[in-house]
């Protein structure tokens, strides 16, 4: 397989992974980013703890979310736990964002 091939496999990928946020995302609540991944869910819980040695961390704890991830065959999950000492962001969608247009809108 060449870079080429390579490269145009990933964008399918990341198109069709796209396409498939289109379709879920007005089925969920919240938005919620990690350093590492992209959630939409319904259920999120974010603690803000303190280590032993004075570091702030973040305990994220989500059910029925769906995982922004190319390379992950199954992306709903029933729970998600994220510890992490990076920013998480959590933010709720409001749902006249995701509504489409009506038909013979003329903007």
């Amino acid at each position: 397989m060449s870079a080429e091939d390579l490269e145009k496999y990933e964008t399918e990928m990341e198109l069709q992974l796209y396409r498939e946020y289109r379709d879920v995302v007005g089925l969920f609540t919240y938005v919620v980013e990690t350093e590492r991944r992209f959630y939409l869910t319904n259920s999120v819980d974010l603690d803000v703890r303190t280590a032993e040695n004075g570091d702030v961390f973040f305990d994220v704890k989500m059910q029925d979310a769906w995982v922004w991830d190319m390379y992950r065959p199954a992306r709903f999950v029933k729970n998600v736990r994220v510890v992490t000492f990076k920013d998480v962001n959590v933010e709720e969608l409001a749902k006249s964002d995701l509504e489409m247009p009506k038909e013979g809108f003329s903007g």
